[in-house]
């Protein structure tokens, strides 16, 4: 393989890694949000009302960020673990990492049918992952 083509095994390692790294893009706003309301350590999540709208749903989109990226990486590494190596779920992985960059950044637009379609799209990637791995140990 190329260093444009890598193994289909590294690009779930890969995407795994990218999804780590987008759930903390959100944060970003809502920690400049802190500071520019002012940035209360002692009770940093009483703050949250105190915030503009934009960095709320930062707030939101980084919470839900946890919660996909968990069933993202049992997907993949289920896939990894079961030497699924198809075009398909490569792209499913990498489907994943793109649809929740794209969803993090429509729900701070707050343009919510995009993020709904980013949502399914990379709910979609994960289930492809697990029944890819699923036919693959199966056959």
């Amino acid at each position: 393989m190329t260093l444009l083509q890598p193994p289909v095994s590294a690009v779930f390692l890969y995407s795994i890694a990218a999804a780590a790294v987008l759930i903390y893009l959100p944060f970003l706003l809502v920690g400049y949000a802190r500071v520019r309301v002012g940035y209360d350590m002692s009770a940093p999540r009483a703050m949250f009302d105190k915030l503009p709208p934009y960095a709320q749903r930062a707030s939101w989109a980084h919470q839900n960020s946890f919660e996909t990226f968990i069933v993202f990486t049992a997907a993949a590494l289920m896939a990894y673990v079961t030497g699924v190596n198809s075009s398909t779920a490569a792209v499913a992985a990498i489907a994943f990492v793109v649809a929740r960059l794209l969803y993090s950044i429509f729900y701070i637009l707050n343009i919510p049918p995009l993020r709904s379609l980013m949502f399914a799209i990379s709910s979609l990637s994960s289930g492809t992952l697990m029944a890819l791995s699923i036919i693959q140990v199966n056959s």
